[in-house]
């Protein structure tokens, strides 16, 4: 499982240009899973995520989690982490799991993301999506489960 995770001010995503969910001071992660992805790496990179220090403190240091400034997240589903573009020019998706199971292990992820005391809102599964976000820093940091980087 992999995560792009953004520090946002605010962020949202669109469907059909609708507004879908909306959240403002906190996280925007984009979430890919793959075929080898189980409950574990939901929980690994869920707990990550939500104890990750990279807020500022009153010293302007980035030392608080997601949790200590009770802080917004919004889950965003999107396959294409797992193109492999060491080949050619089109991206191969082979390692990224099949709708049916994917759609699950998402839905596993919110639901533990949603345990915490914090606003979760998410994307629609497998929808063509507009995601706007207004990003905090630049803040952007990369979480593979498998601990690939």
């Amino acid at each position: 499982m992999r995560a792009v995770i953004q520090r946002v001010n605010s962020a949202c995503v669109e469907i059909n240009e609708k507004k879908e969910s909306e959240i403002n001071k906190g996280l925007l992660v984009l979430l890919g899973i793959c075929d080898e992805d189980n409950e574990s790496d939901i929980k690994y990179l869920v707990e990550k995520i939500m104890h990750l220090r990279i807020f500022e403190d009153e010293d302007e240091k980035m030392n608080l989690s997601l949790l200590d400034i009770s802080g917004e997240l919004l889950v965003v589903s999107q396959f294409t982490l797992y193109g492999d573009c060491r080949k050619g020019r089109r991206p191969n998706f082979m390692k990224a799991a099949k709708p049916n199971i994917s759609e699950k292990l998402y839905d596993d992820f919110l639901k533990l993301a949603s345990s915490y005391d914090i606003k979760v809102d998410s994307g629609k599964f497998g929808a063509d999506m507009k995601v706007d976000l207004r990003n905090d820093g630049p803040v952007t940091i990369l979480i593979d489960s498998k601990k690939n980087f």
